[in-house]
């Protein structure tokens, strides 16, 4: 039966040894949307991201309890391979991160080389479709060989976005892509954002309201590891029905 979710979150729990982070998480994540995650710093909302890729439970001593449904399947199901999950979800990270030592192609082609794909010829069209996807190509193609490291920073983490493309996955999730770009970098991301929801589920964690506001379908607050309110970002912004997220949007704390 088709669902329109990309994810189903049901009772999600996580922990940094003892220290209690995400409590009790319902969610549901539409498919070919983006949907924003908003809160104070330290509530939680980077480790809710790693928790849908399965990237939290590599830190020692931490831990998850709950459903994470994916495509219906429960990734934290022990026969599912958390290596296959995090090949389906590209991670654009708060500070850009090209690889210092590769040029803009090779880092547009790592993960396909990773994957053990050789071919020149399907290499050099995933590069530029991917390149393209992440709206970087014109500005680049000239020079495919310079460092990535070369490229200012606005251009960097449209590097990264375009490696995360590269392997076709079906989800991206961001971490404050934008907290470390000027506003005019940032414009071109958040335009970006919003090309690939055509394509793409998109989870976007950002600190910033008005990018939320710009650039989301939905939006989660979280408050203290407890998910306060979601919904349509169009309602959480002009109606919320919490007074805890009210004064949050409105600037009064945070």
């Amino acid at each position: 039966m088709f669902s329109p979710y990309k994810f189903e979150i049901e009772s999600l729990n996580a922990w940094f040894g003892s220290k209690h982070v995400l409590k009790n998480i319902n969610m549901k994540i539409k498919e070919k949307a983006v949907t924003a995650v908003i809160g104070p710093s330290g509530c939680g909302k980077t480790t809710f991201i790693r928790c849908l890729n399965r990237m939290h439970e590599i830190v020692p001593g931490a831990k998850v309890s709950g459903r994470v449904l994916f495509n219906g399947m429960d990734i934290y199901n022990e026969d599912v391979d958390p290596v296959q999950i995090r090949r389906k979800m590209g991670m654009v990270f708060q500070k850009p991160n090209p690889f210092p030592m590769m040029s803009i192609y090779d880092n547009a082609a790592a993960g396909l080389k990773l994957n053990g794909i050789r071919d020149k010829e399907k290499l050099d069209s995933v590069v530029e479709r991917s390149l393209k996807l992440a709206i970087l190509w014109d500005e680049v193609k000239d020079d495919l060989n310079k460092s990535g490291a070369s490229l200012s920073g606005g251009q960097q983490q449209r590097l990264c976005i375009a490696r995360a493309l590269a392997v076709e996955p079906e989800v991206m999730l961001m971490d404050e892509p934008c907290s470390a770009l000027d506003p005019i970098a940032t414009a071109k991301i958040e335009t970006l954002i919003r090309m690939l929801a055509e394509d793409y589920t998109v989870v976007i964690v950002t600190h910033n309201m008005q990018q939320a506001a710009r650039v989301s379908d939905f939006t989660a607050f979280l408050y203290l590891g407890e998910l306060i309110e979601f919904g349509s970002t169009k309602e959480i912004f002009e109606n919320p029905r919490s007074e805890l997220t009210e004064k949050y949007i409105t600037g009064e704390f945070g």
